[in-house]
């Protein structure tokens, strides 16, 4: 492969970083993007069925913060969020969020479409890194602020009217799409430019949205990043520091803790990672991470299965077997030596019921993922280990499904001596000259 063909990250020079020795105490504010980035990025995207279905999910998990579309964008997102509305499906306390561009004709059309919502987060953008402004825009930094700043300046006077003749909050947001490849002191001079111009307070704080919006560092880069603007911000504590990770390295999930350490708030994600390329972070993950670490996390996942089952549903797409957490084999065991520590874990559990979950090599296997507790047979469930059956001849291979039932999951483990029997019973059902093997 021929080297030296990109342009590789430039690390920040900030030697007295202080977020590798924080921890993660307290849980972030939660925004999903599932109805809007991750349904732009599906080959079908969501219906309005659907979309209802995955709405009506989101607020059951207990996210506060949901950007539902880009109302702006077609007729199909603006009837979508007018359903929403008009519908009455928006509980009191979630706030919809609507993304637009700096743009006035756009600004405009958005303010049409969230008239009679309660609460609503104005989610403008424009591009702001160094490629974009060489390729796409051809225009110098201060060029790239006025457009943000003209945006902000429509945005809070028609803000001002709407509310003036209703009873609808706004709040705004503002983020420098590509942020991770912009110019770290240009990034903290248009955000300060858009905080002025909103006229945030500590008191009304403007979210301040900073993408990876193609994941370009390790993750600690990306922290250093978010540490050095938060330094650098004039008006630090009159803004909310979003992240919006996505996962083209695969290290969404790390970025965003370790954003998290560097100082910022709030989190934009997706159920199971959903995104354009190889997707956002995944909301279910970063969550369950902080759980298992004794965060309250604020999101209720106890029924994971059927979370599943709505966003397979919704997407057209699958869970991976070995998605953490959420997946079909993470709580099952094929390893004789795992399958033991399993069961003595298990056993040491039911003989002391020690008020911490202290099972080896099961992080946590119970369907309800806030219990710690020893898990209930309503936590069972089968796990079907294909068994294959090949003819001698030239016939097609055939396969034959043996249930091998609570692999890892139940409480006590399969033994080897019910494998063998349940592998010698299929074996006197073949017939002559088939083959027995299992995977």
């Amino acid at each position: 492969m021929k080297t030296n063909k990109y342009i590789p990250f430039e690390p920040i020079d900030i030697p007295d970083r202080t977020w590798p020795s924080k921890t993660i105490k307290e849980a972030p504010v939660w925004c999903s993007v599932d109805l809007r980035d991750g349904n732009q990025a599906l080959i079908d995207p969501m219906n309005l069925e659907q979309k209802l279905e995955m709405f009506k999910t989101l607020v059951d998990i207990g996210i506060k913060e949901i950007e539902v579309g880009f109302p702006s964008a077609s007729e199909t997102e603006y009837e979508i969020l007018r359903t929403l509305i008009d519908g009455n499906y928006i509980p009191d306390d979630v706030t919809i969020q609507v993304l637009v561009q700096s743009r006035e004709h756009l600004i405009k059309k958005t303010f049409e479409a969230v008239k009679g919502a309660k609460n609503v987060i104005i989610h403008f953008y424009n591009s702001t890194s160094t490629l974009q402004r060489k390729v796409v825009f051809k225009k110098d930094m201060p060029g790239i602020i006025d457009i943000a700043v003209n945006g902000a300046r429509l945005i809070k006077k028609l803000s001002d009217e709407l509310m003036e003749t209703s009873d609808i909050n706004i709040r705004y947001e503002y983020s420098p799409e590509s942020f991770t490849g912009t110019e770290m002191d240009n990034a903290v001079e248009i955000c300060q430019r858009v905080l002025e111009e909103l006229g945030a307070t500590p008191e009304n704080k403007v979210i301040l949205n900073l993408p990876s919006t193609v994941e370009g560092s390790t993750p600690n880069g990306y922290a250093d990043q978010i540490e050095y603007f938060c330094r650098h911000l004039k008006d630090r504590d009159s803004a909310v520091i979003s992240l919006h990770p996505h996962n083209d390295r695969g290290t969404a999930v790390a970025a965003a803790e370790l954003g998290l350490l560097a100082g910022a708030e709030r989190i934009e994600g997706t159920l199971f990672g959903n995104g354009e390329r190889t997707g956002n972070v995944d909301i279910v993950t970063l969550a369950l991470n902080m759980y298992t670490q004794n965060v309250d996390c604020k999101l209720d996942f106890h029924d994971i299965n059927h979370i599943k089952e709505v966003y397979e549903d919704a997407t057209n797409m699958k869970v991976g077997p070995r998605q953490p957490y959420a997946g079909e084999l993470v709580f099952t065991a094929f390893s004789g030596s795992h399958q033991d520590a399993i069961n003595k874990g298990k056993a040491f559990m039911r003989e002391n019921n020690p008020d911490k979950w202290e099972v080896p090599r099961i992080l946590c296997r119970n369907t309800d993922l806030r219990c710690l507790r020893p898990c209930t047979p309503n936590s069972e469930r089968s796990f079907k280990r294909p068994v294959m059956k090949r003819v001698r001849n030239s016939e097609p291979m055939r396969y034959l499904s043996c249930s091998v039932k609570n692999i890892a999951m139940s409480a006590d483990l399969i033994s080897f001596s019910t494998i063998n029997s349940a592998k010698k019973s299929l074996r006197a059902s073949l017939t002559p000259g088939c083959i027995l093997r299992v995977p």
